[in-house]
């Protein structure tokens, strides 16, 4: 089948907590502004942000103080060279939903004089769509294909502060961190992928402050979880494929023990054993003999979108369990993207965790005793009695992480030697989590802020 054609700009073929809207004035939008430009000064003078900021403004304020990032002008845009922008489109699970979030949200934002833009994971601008003349407004303030959106080279915007906090974001006027985008709105949607939770991109309408509605941040965040559901229907057909391939094959295995995984390790198949859920597959995974962690020795063959599995009947000398796992890092770093990586007798591999997940392997690694059930939900929730999501998390943890994982308490086994690799700054932290236990990490960080980035000049 020959590639689809390039998908050019405006080209048409194609449980969160909302956030609340900026502080209202009585004066209307013009007052607002003035209000919110003041709590950005204050802010920038060094001072914590005034409670009149919501949470996750002010928050992004402090990361991109404390990356220096320049309030009047931002970072220097460097755009993508064409032939990369059009190789994170073709390459991107995106564009498969484009259409529906093109219908979704390309007339609105045509009507209201905004723009739909679409980044991937990195905040690059792949596609843009809606008002012609917004478009060349948002040319002079860098909102083009192939720009980055990221809170490192534009500071607080929707794009990129949704990739940080993964929630769905509105930033007014004087939110933004740059001055130069003070005339603009935005609300934004991340997207993530149903296979395993990874972080593909967001959604965003922008435009004109003047322009702004209350409803359209409620709309971008029910169009995004209509792309997310789509992406999800796909992935099952794709499971219905493979299992349709796989289950001869699997049935002139004789009672054999295997199993029929999709690219993301989750099961199409199976025979002569339990279904084992979803794998964690270790990285540069392929054909051949290989050791899965949840599995031990096994043999590897292609299938279409898959891989089947045999595992070993004749194990090497010992008790036939895969050798202990001798330490982990949990791997906190970039806002985002957690990872776990395990090393052990197989060797290291290393997979991106849940936002949930994360959380859980924090509060173990922060408590090396262990924790019970009950303990682990107040971390988690700030509510003891929600043991049984605890315990169904854990559960799947368990399966995943073979051999890292004890319970009654739960803990990280004995002889597993743990490294937490934590961000420079306590305030960057999970910062999508309301965990009390990460939020009072978070938290770590008050005092005076960074100081203000000297201006050109001054």
């Amino acid at each position: 089948m020959p590639p689809p054609a390039p998908l050019l700009d405006g080209d048409r073929t194609v449980n969160h907590t909302p956030q609340k809207p900026a502080p209202a004035a009585p004066g209307g939008t013009r007052e607002t502004a003035r209000v919110l430009s003041g709590l950005r000064e204050a802010a920038l003078s060094g001072l914590r942000p005034p409670p009149a900021a919501h949470p996750l403004i002010g928050e992004s304020w402090m990361r991109v103080l404390r990356l220096g990032l320049d309030p009047d002008r931002g970072a220097p845009a460097r755009l993508l060279p064409l032939d990369e922008l059009e190789h994170r489109r073709r390459t991107s699970p995106l564009a498969a939903v484009l259409p529906t979030l093109r219908e979704g949200l390309v007339s609105v934002a045509d009507a209201a004089r905004h723009i739909m833009v679409v980044t991937d994971a990195d905040g690059r601008v792949l596609w843009r769509d809606g008002n012609a003349r917004v478009r060349l407004e948002a040319d002079r303030i860098g909102l083009e294909p192939g720009s980055s959106w990221a809170e490192e080279s534009v500071g607080t915007n929707g794009i990129g502060t949704a990739l940080v906090t993964g929630r769905p974001v509105r930033v007014h006027s004087a939110e933004h961190f740059v001055r130069s985008h003070h005339s603009w709105t935005c609300a934004a949607a991340p997207l993530h992928d149903p296979r395993d939770g990874r972080l593909l991109g967001v959604v965003d309408v922008s435009g004109p402050a003047a322009t702004v509605h209350p409803a359209t941040a409620r709309l971008v965040a029910s169009v995004a979880r209509l792309g997310e559901s789509e992406l999800r229907e796909r992935h099952l057909e794709t499971i219905e494929r493979l299992r349709a391939v796989a289950a001869p094959l699997l049935c002139r295995l004789g009672g054999a023990r295997a199993v029929a995984i999709d690219r993301s390790g989750w099961t199409a198949a199976v025979t002569g054993m339990p279904p084992p859920g979803r794998l964690a597959l270790p990285e540069n995974f392929g054909t051949g003999s290989r050791r899965i962690p949840a599995l031990g020795p096994c043999t590897v063959e292609p299938l279409p979108d898959g891989w089947l599995i045999r595992l070993d009947e004749v194990c090497p000398p010992g008790p036939g369990d895969a050798p202990p796992v001798t330490g982990v890092a949990l791997d906190l770093r970039r806002p985002g993207r957690p990872t776990l990586t395990v090393t052990g007798g197989t060797g290291d591999w290393t997979q991106p965790l849940s936002p949930r997940h994360a959380e859980m392997l924090y509060a173990l690694a922060r408590r090396p005793a262990g924790r019970s059930a009950a303990q682990l939900a107040a971390d988690l929730f700030g509510d003891p009695s929600r043991t049984v999501t605890v315990r169904a998390e854990m559960s799947r943890l368990r399966r995943t992480l073979a051999g890292v994982l004890d319970h009654r308490p739960y803990r990280f086994a004995d002889g597993v030697d743990v490294r937490l690799l934590a961000p420079d700054h306590p305030g960057d932290l999970l910062p999508r989590s309301t965990a009390p236990l990460v939020v009072a990490a978070r938290r770590a960080e008050d005092g005076p802020a960074p100081s203000r980035p000297p201006r050109p000049g001054s």
